[in-house]
């Protein structure tokens, strides 16, 4: 894939004496939304931490928007244009949505030191267009996040990671807590970063949610990246196959 806007090659990664990752290759190119599966210690939560700063790999390199990085942390991967969107969401309760959105990134009118004055308008007016633009509803702006169901605190995760600029977004598990309403609302909001070209990266163990949204499946099993398949010529049982290792599968698993 000549124009991939991140990859990855021959990524490697020890624990001790344990290999979290062998020579792994990986690539995923602008506007694509791709699905990384695999069985619980295949190596998928290593590879999202090597390709988002929080690990260095032991070995392989990494590409992104045309240039070989080098990431120390998330931050720097941040700073470069990739988000990562956690189960943990990464949250702070008591703060409202506009506060939740900005946490960090903060607009000021004026920046002196502890006398620092924030500019809220601005602020506000910048978060009803994130939340707009990614299709996420809230009512209350001023509300704090511990009140929000689960769907509405992964919505505005995912509106802060696609607000900020972002080319490549990451989602882990995006929906593993959520009840079937809410997974749905969630779905949308991400069918809505596709309409608007958003890079995606998806980690998830609900093969029927991926086969839903995104265009190529990597699987990972035992550390070892053993095939990338477009969804619109896979088959459920193919991929449950390949994740297990199995050479036939009744179709059972997919639910």
């Amino acid at each position: 894939m000549a124009d991939a806007i991140l990859r990855a090659e021959g990524i490697s990664k020890w624990f001790g004496g344990v290999a979290a990752l062998q020579d792994v290759d990986f690539e995923i190119a602008p506007g694509e939304h791709a699905a990384l599966v695999g069985d619980n210690g295949a190596g998928k939560s290593t590879l999202v931490k090597v390709l988002t700063g929080a690990e260095r790999p032991d070995g392989g390199r990494i590409w992104f928007d045309g240039q070989e990085r080098h990431f120390h942390s998330p931050l720097d991967a941040r700073r470069a244009g990739i988000e990562t969107v956690y189960q943990t969401l990464a949250l702070a309760d008591h703060l409202d949505v506009v506060a939740n959105l900005f946490l960090g990134r903060e607009k000021y009118r004026v920046r002196l030191g502890p006398f620092s004055v924030l500019n809220r308008s601005a602020m506000r007016a910048e978060a009803r267009k994130m939340l707009e633009s990614t299709g996420v509803h809230i009512p209350d702006l001023r509300s704090s996040v511990m009140g929000m169901s689960g769907g509405q605190r992964q919505g505005v995760a995912i509106a802060r990671a696609a607000g900020m600029g972002s080319q490549v977004i990451v989602l882990d598990e995006p929906t593993a807590a959520l009840g079937v309403q809410e997974t749905a609302r969630v779905e949308e909001i991400i069918r809505g970063l596709k309409r608007r070209g958003v890079t995606m990266l998806m980690v998830s163990h609900n093969l029927r949610q991926v086969f839903d949204l995104v265009d190529t499946i990597w699987v990972l099993r035992h550390g070892q990246m053993v095939g990338r398949r477009d969804t619109s010529e896979v088959s459920p049982e193919e991929i449950v196959s390949m994740i297990t290792g199995a050479d036939r599968v009744t179709g059972l698993e997919f639910t």
